[in-house]
């Protein structure tokens, strides 16, 4: 079994080789066998080291756009050659021949006594230990032989197993989304941009038309916009991409990841924890003999006395201010947060926001904030406001969406449909690590129901979340749909994730939408599931990754509604949307609790929310501290 998954260690592998040159597997499969060898070994190792050569010949084949006879033909020259080499290598070393070949006998020896247990086997085990003289007198060519077989057989069947994974996943766009560090002295302010714009390659307009600003030590820089823009394409070319058209004035090179340089925080803080412990995280990639005081460090960004916790226990919150201060730790001169606050909760924007707003002030740096946000620019010295591409006059209504200004819809509820009583759950229960995820949740949704869940990072949200849609069973407790018990009913609720993109799994809107209904879901239900949802039919045939992040959210709930599932429960649906992007999705969720369908919504972002959830659950280190209703019309 362990040699069978050698072909799914091959993927990355593969993938590698097929976007990149040769040289870049061969790095990728050097960093790889090392830390195989020193984690677990030599056999580790060259399990490593297969993989890497199997998924380089694959790879390399379909970069090319080779057939299976190509990559046949590879395999027959390498498989030959290693075993020639080996053969080679065990001729000059001979204490390593001799402890190979007694390792033959004794696993021949082995296997024969396992299969002389059976009598129906004596015979073909004393064949088999008669074969071991001849093994062992002719070694080299057993060595050949079984090499070159080896490495033909695993080529051919890695191809015929791995040549869809890999044709799917070179239709998903690469995009360079920041610039290399670059050579030169390292000074990247006070920086000017005079007509700066940017084309993305076969793109049929501009991201950024003749965009004018000024960016100096000491400021606090605020740049909002709808989606699409063009914020973060603004963010990279102040962090060193070259623009298509106009001038970028710096003193020095952005020095993107140097010292003294640039320093970027992402939007989703777990891609960007790469230590197993806050303090490594801290420290990772900083040369060795740095003069840094860690310990002062996390104080500044809130984390005091946390150097020696797990990364994996922090909040969303905890996560970013980890991702300021290793940013922080090579002393940048500009610091941008491109969306930084979009995933974490209303109390954790707040503070990273503050957070980040007292850096200029505190530090020789200027600090620029893109953000969704408008109260998130209450601190900042400048707005800078792009609509279209273009830099607009700032102003405060931007942010206001057709929904706030609406009153609530009244919906009709129907029968208890979901029931949880006394439900507890603890992950990693009987052992040191046991922690308390949910204690004692009593709940009853109902058909047609829309109910928002509130509470901070690590209040038990998500873990309800999970086994509301019977995915996760209760450690106490019992969760029942229709009278059935959850685990037993999964698929029943339809869940959505955070990351739209991540559960979105086919190359088309249409593909995608049927592979999540089954094998039963035709042209017509996906149809009917895009109308439900507001999406143009015309989009059926376009890939997932042309669409905008309100567009995929509205894929994947019209791959939950396709099999007309009764509950729908959303994690942080209108999280990174600009207020039409939100309002889209409010619309959509309203529209389906009219058809009956229970909404359950998880989000830090409450704006709009009333309009279509008439019950407000907050939820507090696992329990249920608060219970608001405003019932709709029974049906």
């Amino acid at each position: 079994m362990a040699s069978a998954l050698q072909i799914v260690a091959a993927v990355p592998l593969a993938v590698v080789i097929q976007r990149h040159r040769t040289r870049a597997l061969v790095a990728a499969a050097a960093a790889g066998i090392l830390v195989a060898f020193v984690a677990a070994g030599t056999t580790t190792a060259f399990t490593v080291a297969t993989s890497a050569l199997l998924g380089g010949i694959v790879g390399r084949a379909k970069r090319k756009k080779q057939g299976l006879l190509s990559v046949l033909a590879t395999a027959t020259i390498i498989g030959p050659s290693l075993g020639l080499f080996t053969v080679g290598m065990l001729f000059v070393l001979t204490p390593l021949r001799e402890l190979f070949l007694r390792t033959i006998e004794n696993t021949i020896e082995g296997v024969a006594r396992m299969m002389s247990r059976a009598e129906m086997l004596v015979t073909p085990a004393d064949v088999l230990r008669s074969s071991v003289g001849a093994v062992l007198d002719n070694w080299w060519w057993w060595i050949l032989g079984t090499m070159s077989f080896s490495i033909i057989f695993g080529a051919l069947f890695t191809w015929l197993i791995l040549g869809a994974v890999l044709d799917r996943l070179a239709t998903i766009p690469v995009v360079e989304h920041l610039p290399a560090a670059g050579d030169g002295v390292v000074k990247p302010l006070p920086l000017r941009l005079t007509g700066v714009g940017f084309r993305y390659d076969n793109a049929r307009a501009a991201a950024l038309e003749n965009i004018d600003l000024t960016i100096d030590i000491g400021e606090f820089v605020a740049v909002v916009g709808h989606n699409g823009s063009g914020k973060s394409t603004l963010a990279r070319i102040l962090a060193g991409t070259l623009p298509t058209s106009g001038t970028v004035e710096r003193p020095g090179i952005a020095g993107l990841g140097l010292e003294g340089g640039t320093a970027v925080v992402l939007q989703r803080p777990e891609s960007q924890v790469l230590g197993s412990r806050v303090a490594d995280d801290v420290v990772w990639g900083l040369a060795p003999g740095v003069d840094l005081d860690v310990e002062k460090l996390l104080a500044e960004v809130g984390l005091a006395g946390m150097g020696t916790r797990e990364t994996s226990s922090l909040s969303g919150g905890e996560l970013q201010r980890l991702a300021v201060a290793s940013a922080l730790a090579r002393r940048p001169t500009l610091l941008i947060a491109d969306e930084a606050t979009a995933m974490i909760d209303a109390e954790g924007r707040r503070s990273l926001v503050a957070l980040l707003a007292a850096l200029p002030k505190r530090h020789r740096m200027s600090v620029v904030l893109v953000t969704h946000q408008d109260a998130e620019t209450t601190a900042a010295d400048r707005v800078i406001h792009l609509h279209d591409g273009m830099q607009v006059e700032h102003t405060p209504e931007w942010m206001r969406g057709p929904y706030q200004d609406s009153d609530a819809i009244e919906f009709r509820t129907g029968k208890p449909l979901l029931e949880l009583r006394g439900v507890e759950h603890t992950y990693n229960r009987r052992t040191p690590w046991a922690q308390r995820a949910l204690d004692g949740i009593d709940l009853q949704i109902h058909r047609g129901d829309g109910i928002l869940m509130l509470g901070g990072n690590g209040s038990g949200k998500s873990t309800l979340a999970w086994i509301m849609a019977g995915l996760t069973k209760p450690t106490a407790g019992t969760a029942t749909i229709d009278g059935t018990d959850m685990s037993d009913k999964v698929g029943a609720v339809g869940l959505a994730f955070q990351h739209s993109r991540l559960q979105l799994q086919r190359r088309t809107v249409a593909e995608d939408i049927e592979a999540a209904g089954g094998p039963e879901v035709g042209s017509a239900k996906v149809a009917r599931a895009m109308d439900a949802v507001g999406l143009d039919r015309m989009l059926a045939g376009r890939e997932i990754d042309s669409l905008s992040g309100g567009q995929m959210r509205r894929v994947v709930i019209a791959g939950l509604v396709v099999n007309s599932r009764p509950l729908l429960v959303l994690d942080e649906p209108l999280a990174g949307l600009d207020p039409p992007g939100r309002s889209e999705i409010i619309d959509v969720l309203g529209s389906l609790r009219s058809q009956g369908i229970a909404i359950v919504v998880i989000s830090h972002d409450v704006d709009g929310m009333d309009r279509i959830c008439d019950r407000t659950i907050t939820l507090d280190s696992g329990r249920i501290v608060s219970e608001l209703s405003t019932r709709g019309v029974p049906s």
